[in-house]
């Protein structure tokens, strides 16, 4: 559903469940905005907060939507790569620091019940190293600072120079980067020619500027 000439806003959700419902309902209706149920969001309400983000935005949306589960598998991941489908996530994530043969069996699962699969670079120091050993590509490589990373560790950069290089061997990989939180964060992103720019720290903290964060960010999104 992704288009690779587009780019796109990824919107991290974590908050309560009827505080999220509000914040969503505040969006504009763009089909540039991905939804993404963040780990701590999945952790409290399980498939059946994916189907609800699925849903809400559906409706704000009136037509198809991306919603991202991050999962950040480790291990065994099938049953919940199943189970995130059957909710409407269009999307789950894995870590790159997962055995490779864990990775291997999540991009194939998300293949079987068609769906993207993501594989989240956080703390990998070498990305290309890793696509090099899998059977097949992912959809999405995300590249990553951490959050705790972002407040105690801010000298430490986001790889940026890792897009060109993955995306000058693998033409058909999308890339993601999270970890800037700044219109200066996501124009820079975009600058060195991300797909998706991951969000979530700004909305988390003033959900009630949800609309006009939103604006602010799409108009960096030709």
């Amino acid at each position: 559903m992704l288009n690779k000439k587009s780019k796109y806003l990824q919107i991290a959700f974590n908050r309560s469940f009827s505080e999220v419902k509000n914040m969503i309902s505040l969006l504009p209706a763009s089909d540039k905005i991905i939804i993404e149920a963040g780990t701590p969001f999945i952790k409290n309400y399980g498939v059946g907060g994916v189907s609800s983000l699925n849903y809400w935005w559906s409706n704000k949306i009136s037509g198809p939507v991306y919603i991202v589960a991050d999962l950040k598998c480790m291990d065994r991941g099938s049953r919940e790569v199943e189970e995130m489908a059957h909710a409407g996530a269009s999307a789950v994530t894995c870590l790159g620091l997962a055995p490779i043969e864990t990775i291997n069996e999540f991009i194939k699962k998300c293949g079987d019940v068609g769906i993207d699969s993501m594989i989240d670079m956080l703390n990998v120091e070498f990305p290309f190293e890793i696509l090099q050993k899998l059977k097949k590509l992912p959809n999405v490589v995300v590249l990553h600072r951490g959050v705790d990373e972002n407040e105690k560790n801010k000298e430490k950069r986001i790889p940026h120079e890792q897009i060109h290089r993955i995306k000058g061997a693998y033409n058909d990989v999308l890339i993601s980067v999270a970890g800037g939180e700044t219109l200066r964060d996501v124009i820079r992103t975009f600058f060195n020619d991300s797909d998706i720019a991951v969000v979530w720290k700004s909305f988390y903290q003033s959900p009630r500027d949800t609309a006009k964060l939103a604006q602010e960010f799409l108009k960096l999104i030709k």
